[in-house]
């Protein structure tokens, strides 16, 4: 991932805040948080995402902190989406299709546990689903390895610091979102298109 701005040390709070009726919420690590956000918030259904941090036993973590790999929490998405217009297992598709699932704690050049493929269930049925569809894809060989992706109960989550959300849209002049985000973007579009927002964003 590119180098943080300097503001990377501004501190992060956990977010109790639960999701408003009628909508759920997943969290995923799929490496870079910065891609995956890019992602999911084309999806229809999907009313938020947000960067941040879980896993871990530090509170209050900084970029910079997790960026050392001792914090032991991932960079992750918290997404929002309304169960009526895409399912949790359409999120899941997404999950598996967007990343490598078959590399421990690494996606391409970024390495580290924050960047471990992961699956932060916030309720027995997404746990049932996830592990699953996991298996399912392991007995198909849907992947030329085995899948490493953990499954585990959410903790404690801290959305990241502020110019960490919506970094692909704010920052497309920089060589990361326009070379690699960019190019994850192209072929998840290219492979969702039905299932993604119109131009007024619903």
């Amino acid at each position: 991932m590119a180098e943080p701005p300097k503001e990377s040390t501004n501190e992060t709070k956990p977010d109790e805040k639960g999701p408003a009726a009628g909508l759920e919420e997943a969290t995923f690590g799929s490496g870079c948080f910065w891609c995956t956000e890019a992602i999911f918030q084309q999806l229809k259904g999907v009313k938020s995402v947000v960067s941040g941090y879980t896993g871990g036993h530090t509170k209050n973590p900084t970029y910079k902190e997790v960026c050392t790999g001792l914090t032991g929490h991932a960079e992750v998405i918290r997404v929002t989406f309304d169960p009526k217009v895409v399912s949790y297992t359409e999120l899941l598709e997404v999950f598996w299709k967007t990343h490598d699932p078959t590399t421990l704690n690494r996606q391409g050049a970024d390495a580290g546990t924050q960047y471990r493929s992961v699956i932060y269930y916030h309720n027995e049925e997404q746990k049932k689903l996830a592990t699953e569809i996991k298996q399912e894809l392991d007995a198909s060989h849907a992947f030329k390895k085995k899948i490493v992706t953990e499954i585990s109960p959410i903790k404690e989550f801290y959305p990241g610091e502020d110019y960490h959300q919506n970094y692909f849209r704010d920052n497309p002049e920089n060589p990361y979102c326009s070379g690699l985000i960019q190019h994850k973007v192209d072929k998840f579009r290219a492979v969702f298109k039905n299932k993604l927002k119109d131009r007024t964003g619903q």
